[in-house]
């Protein structure tokens, strides 16, 4: 049994075949093909953060894989009312296939997996998004093919996007620029304990130079809305807008994970201009994910 909370709890080699069954799989869908492997499974789908991309991906992946999913909330279940997680985790795991579990702190989804008799999959935490690693990585994939010794800026917020994009690089095996302003950097022992190439800037254009893929997030992420007008005036020269675009290779593509804020972290302009790809991007939460519960939890 293998979990899923970060991309390091899969090989390179599991992580690249992922993504190719992902493309596999997006392409039977787009011709119609009834393909049903989880006949009889069900995913249990804990929210304790909001979601738009992430509940109607994996809710549309278990259907259309002839599976059932249950959403649960903390105020519709007993997670909310403080039964100890060990608890939960053995009597969920008990009658599901997996779990897949979108919450703040990372140390209680990695308590979850601890207790679980089954696949926990980690749609979100404050420290990592592996989910969406997946669908960036079958994006570009797509786009551009092998994303293999290429270069990448990430340009914003070290959160858990930057986080999950320091993994992929030693995973995927592209080098990383990092751009973020003054005391908004990714955790040092994130950034040390990879055997990427990994480089720190506090000046986003020159991150940008001849890069293959620029990425951005939201300034404030959930939980940080209190912050909102501090980090304005944090990030406001890291927006992504054309300056920016101009910087990197002619062939370089945009990506964000949405929600984006136009004419905050990235222009109007950029967003919905020829080199990004975030509807593609989003799209491919969806196949990535049905790939890696085909992984997990399929015969």
């Amino acid at each position: 049994m293998k979990h899923f909370l970060t991309l390091k709890d899969l090989t390179p080699a599991e992580l690249k075949l992922l993504i190719q069954r992902a493309v596999e799989l997006k392409k039977l869908h787009q011709h119609g093909e009834i393909y049903q492997p989880l006949k009889g499974k069900v995913l249990a789908m804990i929210f304790e953060k909001s979601s738009t991309r992430t509940r109607v991906s994996f809710e549309s992946a278990m259907i259309q894989f002839g599976g059932g999913s249950i959403f649960l909330s903390p105020d519709d279940t007993q997670l909310g009312r403080g039964e100890p997680l060990e608890d939960s985790a053995r009597v969920i795991s008990s009658m599901v296939d997996a779990v897949m579990i979108r919450t703040f702190a990372h140390s209680k989804i990695e308590t979850f997996a601890k207790y679980s008799s089954v696949p926990v999959i980690n749609a979100l935490t404050d420290e990592f998004h592996p989910c969406q690693l997946l669908a960036d990585m079958q994006t570009y994939q797509e786009h551009r093919g092998d994303i293999k010794g290429k270069k990448v800026v990430w340009i914003g917020d070290g959160n858990n996007m930057c986080h999950s994009y320091i993994n992929a690089a030693e995973q995927f095996g592209f080098t990383l620029n990092i751009a973020t302003p003054e005391g908004y950097e990714p955790d040092a022992a994130i950034v040390e304990a990879s055997k990427a190439d990994v480089q720190l800037f506090n000046d986003p254009k020159a991150a940008s130079e001849g890069v293959d893929l620029v990425v951005t997030d939201v300034w404030a992420s959930m939980g940080q809305e209190e912050e909102q007008r501090k980090r304005e005036q944090a990030f406001a020269g890291f927006q992504v807008n054309q300056q920016i675009m101009d910087l990197a290779n002619k062939d370089a593509l945009f990506m964000h994970c949405l929600p984006a804020h136009r004419g905050e972290e990235v222009s109007a302009e950029v967003i919905d201009g020829p080199q990004s790809v975030v509807w593609d991007e989003a799209e491919n939460r969806l196949h990535a994910q049905k790939a890696l519960l085909e992984f997990l939890i399929g015969e």
